[in-house]
Parts: C-alpha cells; structure tokens; sequence
C-alpha cells in the first residue's frame, strides 16, 4: 500500500501506519455481527463488517459508487444493501445486484474493497496489510492458551472505549507496580505494593515475563486464597498492541486473559479481552463481564490521563524504575521494530 493510499486524516506517522498496518487485530465481538451491516473503524480506516452465509466480510466502509458508508445502508441474507442506489454486496464483497439495472453485466470497479477476516476467541480479526497468503490468514492472529481446551470455560467480554494511545494501554497491562494504587477498589491490595525482582524474555514476537508475588488476584471480599500462597503471572507479549496473561490461582486454578488493544486511531483504542478459565465455571458469565470492566474501567482513567499522550520508544525521554522491567522491555521491542523513536499519535 502506497503512502497515498493512508487513511483521511490519519493520525499516525506515514511510516508507523505502514508497519501498524501489517499486523492483526480484532475489530468487533463475533456475536454482534449479522446480515445488516456493522460499522468498524481501524487505524483510522472506516471499515463495514457483515455476514454473507457463513463468511464474514471486512471491507473498506465505502460504496465504490458514489462513495456513501455502507454502514448506513440494510442487509439480509443475499448481501449489504447501499442506502443511496441499492447496490448489493454479497460473498467477497462483490457486487451481486444493481436494481437500477438489473440485466446489466457488473463491472469489477464495482466490488467491494475487502481484507482478510478470521474467526478467533469470540472476535473478528482483520489486517488491512496482511503479509500471510490467504490459507495461512490465522497464524497472524496471537495465540490465547487454553482457549481450544474443553477442561476451559471460554468467554468473551465485551468491548471498552479508551480515549488513548494504544501502546499506553498495553504497557499499563503488562505493568506489575500499579496494582496496590490503581486497582485497589477491585483486588489489590494497598499494603502489599513490593514488586519482587523479575524478567523477560525476548521472543519472536516480543517477549515472555513470569511475574511471582503475593498480590491475589480475586476481587475484594471474595476470601478464597491461600495464606501464603505465591501467584504466578505469565505475561506473553506480542508486539505491537495484544498480551496474554496466565493468572495461576490456588488448587492448580488457571486464568488468561488476553488484552487485545486495537487502535482505532492513534487516539482511540477499543479494548477487547476474551478470556479460558478452568474454575468457577458454573458462576453466572454477567459476574466475569462486570468485575473485568471494573478493573479495566481504573486502567482506563489512568491511560486517559498520561502525558504525552503517545509512548517514547527514547527511553531516556522517561524516568524509570527497577519494577519498569516489562515496560522498558516493550518499549524496546517496538523501537527494535522500527516504530519512531516518539511513538507518534
């Protein structure tokens, strides 16, 4: 894709959007989409999402007509309807019915831009540079350990808006100091904040920590834990905007979560986080949705607030302290990668 072809007043650096561009991320709840189509938008690109039998459709939200959104126009079983002329788009995005001209042959100029999408986790991933070839579309989207394992419950969580960066979220995920501060209203725990020593691990896709400590991980007033007991946290992080964590609880209990930033602009982030678990499976899921939007609802006020608003690969532009060690890891990822030095948003 060409420098011209970046998205109408686009709010990343040229050359971030190009890399940005080349990755997979999730752009709505497979549940929310239908036959009528769903507007989505990702790195600044309007796109529309919509089902065509059993193949979900990503294409750029823009009939190629007479340029009006998609998204304002109908659907059923037979294709997206643009709300103008009634253009009808079906598999593939290709226009398959002109009402003004029913007999005529269609031209190609009048298919649907399309990417790439999959099916993983409850989420529709889409890349709008795929780098894969079409059969190998899915080993672009990060792996979720457990999430195919029938001993897991599999949920997925609904989405949560942060006016933010991308790339702070993320480094508020993976970050191991804020718990005792930031989350103490949900299960931190204000006197218990000594971060013990830990590190990471580089990766192919960025790096691993395996983070050990007292700090339990059930929300406030639920006493299930084990005096003494050590949790484990295994951050697995992949570059530039998705991490998982592996949260191992008491009586060989494991939780992971996967935080799956997506950026839809440089300002914009919405948050998707499908989660496997192998314990309290018969609790009702709404408990599971509420108590994740809580906490992610006290990382997101934290993240609204920072300054500057988007993330300095310079690590020299930031203080920094020995419990940063993921922080300054994923930072160093992304500048490894070749993203500007002032992570531009």
């Amino acid at each position: 894709m060409a420098t011209m072809d970046l998205p109408r007043n686009c709010t990343f650096d040229p050359d971030d959007w190009l890399k940005l561009a080349g990755h997979w991320y999730p752009v709505t709840l497979s549940r929310e989409v239908s036959y009528r189509p769903l507007a989505a938008k990702l790195l600044d690109a309007p796109l529309v999402v919509y089902r065509s039998g059993e193949q979900v459709v990503v294409a750029d939200d823009l009939c190629p007509h007479r340029g009006v959104p998609l998204s304002m126009g109908s659907g059923d079983e037979n294709g997206i309807v643009c709300a103008y002329h009634g253009l009808r788009f079906g598999k593939d995005g290709r226009c398959n019915r002109i009402p003004a001209q029913p007999q005529t042959n269609i031209p190609a100029k009048l298919h649907l831009r399309t990417y790439p999408a999959v099916e993983r986790y409850g989420l529709v991933w889409t890349s709008l540079r795929p780098a894969s070839e079409p059969e190998d579309e899915v080993s672009g989207v990060p792996p979720l350990p457990h999430w195919d394992d029938p001993d897991y419950q599999q949920i997925t969580c609904p989405t949560l808006d942060i006016f933010g960066f991308a790339g702070r979220q993320l480094e508020g995920f993976i970050d191991v100091a804020h718990f005792g501060f930031v989350h103490k209203d949900t299960f931190g725990d204000p006197d218990n904040t000594l971060v013990p020593p830990y590190h990471t691990f580089p990766t192919s896709s960025g790096f691993e920590a395996e983070y050990r400590s007292t700090v339990g991980n059930y929300p406030i007033g639920v006493d299930r834990g084990r005096p003494g007991f050590e949790w484990l946290r295994h951050f697995r992080v992949h570059v530039p905007f998705t991490a998982t964590l592996a949260i191992h609880f008491p009586n060989d209990g494991r939780l992971v979560i996967m935080n799956a930033a997506s950026p839809i602009s440089a300002r914009v982030t919405r948050l998707f986080a499908p989660i496997a678990r192998n314990f309290d499976k018969d609790l009702p899921v709404q408990d599971v949705y509420d108590f994740n939007q809580r906490v992610f609802e006290e990382d997101k006020a934290i993240v609204e607030s920072q300054k500057p608003e988007n993330l300095p690969l310079n690590l020299t532009l930031e203080a920094h302290i020995t419990a940063d060690r993921s922080s300054v890891a994923y930072r160093r990822a992304l500048r490894d990668r070749g993203f500007s030095r002032f992570f531009t948003s």
